[in-house]
């Protein structure tokens, strides 16, 4: 009996968890609707903002923009880290801190300082517990905000116009769909507007001219063009984040079922063989006073 009550216990403990990993997918599911509106939102506008940057920085300028000059020397690099605040969610978080840790032993040789700059609890546990140098760390909380990734943005490039960097490098996880997010590393200073296939006839024969000048356009669009980055990096994070979890639960959940049927199944057994073992035990008792 004591068999029984345990693998009872078991169940309803199971039962228990199934309901919270039911009641989770169902909280990620809704929350994944409003992010992944906001990042399809969002990427239009970021890859614009690179579009008309590659045309305003192909044109001949008298000053290239500091946050586009390369640095001579690289002894500096900064790792921009993108994590969540919260577990649950599979291997969403150890992807990104996978993806970094390949960076530092990489990169490690090529630069005399690395740091890190990490975005969400989780990353910022991780790298605290193998003692890696942080500069610092911050939780996202909460929706995505512009006013927090301009806030990061801005220090990234004050350290950078000021050669504390010398190279910034942005590691995310990027949203492709409800089952695939992709560990994704890109340059984010020096700034450089990816080059598309015939951009210099395009430069030459545009139909418009630039007021007040190309150098003035650059220092207005250059800053934000940085920001507009980690803001999508922030956007595609809480999409994948969401996304994760949501598989993550429904699998977890899943799994539960299967093993509800299972410990059911075995407490039958255990209560048919109970009720056999009683009833020759009765009938052992009736024979034996005859």
């Amino acid at each position: 009996m004591a068999n029984l009550r345990d693998i009872k216990r078991r169940i309803t403990s199971v039962q228990s968890t199934q309901k919270i990993t039911s009641a989770m997918k169902m909280v990620a599911a809704a929350k994944l609707r409003r992010a992944q509106e906001a990042i399809e939102k969002a990427r239009p506008y970021a890859v614009r903002m690179r579009a008309t940057l590659e045309e305003v920085a192909g044109g001949t300028l008298e000053e290239v923009h500091p946050l586009l000059e390369v640095h001579d020397e690289r002894r500096t690099l900064e790792i921009v880290a993108v994590t969540s605040d919260r577990g649950l969610a599979g291997a969403f978080n150890s992807n990104v801190t996978k993806a970094v840790e390949l960076i530092l032993s990489e990169h490690g040789v090529r630069f005399e300082k690395v740091g890190l700059t990490l975005l969400g609890k989780k990353g910022n546990d991780y790298f605290v517990r193998r003692s890696t140098p942080i500069t610092t760390a911050e939780p996202i909380g909460g929706d995505v905000t512009y006013d927090k990734a301009a806030d990061v943005a801005r220090e990234l490039a004050r350290r950078y116009a000021a050669g504390e960097v010398d190279e910034v490098l942005l590691v995310y996880n990027e949203f492709v769909s409800t089952m695939t997010q992709t560990p994704r590393v890109s340059q984010l200073l020096p700034f450089e507007p990816p080059k598309s296939e015939g951009s210099e006839s395009a430069v030459e024969s545009l139909p418009y001219e630039i007021e007040p000048d190309p150098a003035a356009l650059l220092a207005a669009l250059v800053p934000k063009a940085v920001e507009i980055e980690v803001f999508r990096a922030l956007l595609e994070n809480q999409s994948g984040e969401h996304a994760a979890r949501m598989t993550a639960m429904e699998s977890a959940t899943k799994n539960t079922e299967e093993l509800i049927e299972t410990l059911t199944l075995q407490y039958n057994r255990a209560r048919q063989a109970a009720i056999t073992s009683e009833l020759v035990e009765i009938v052992t008792g009736a024979q034996a006073l005859e």
